[in-house]
């Protein structure tokens, strides 16, 4: 299920402060850093993005 537009704007990368890409569709709903040097994975649980960079997965 996306996140709500709103929400989205306001939401940024804890690492490097960019916005996120929203790929909550995905069968593995994530929010994807846009910045090319950072690029850190955040996993949506139950709807809720769980923006810690512990729980992040590095870019491929």
């Amino acid at each position: 299920m996306p996140l709500e537009a709103g929400l989205l704007e306001i939401l940024a990368c804890p690492a490097c402060h960019a916005p996120l890409n929203d790929r909550t569709a995905d069968e593995t709903p994530e929010l994807i850093c846009t910045s090319p040097d950072c690029g850190l994975a955040y996993p949506v649980r139950d709807d809720i993005p769980v923006l810690l960079t512990d729980e992040a997965r590095k870019p491929a």
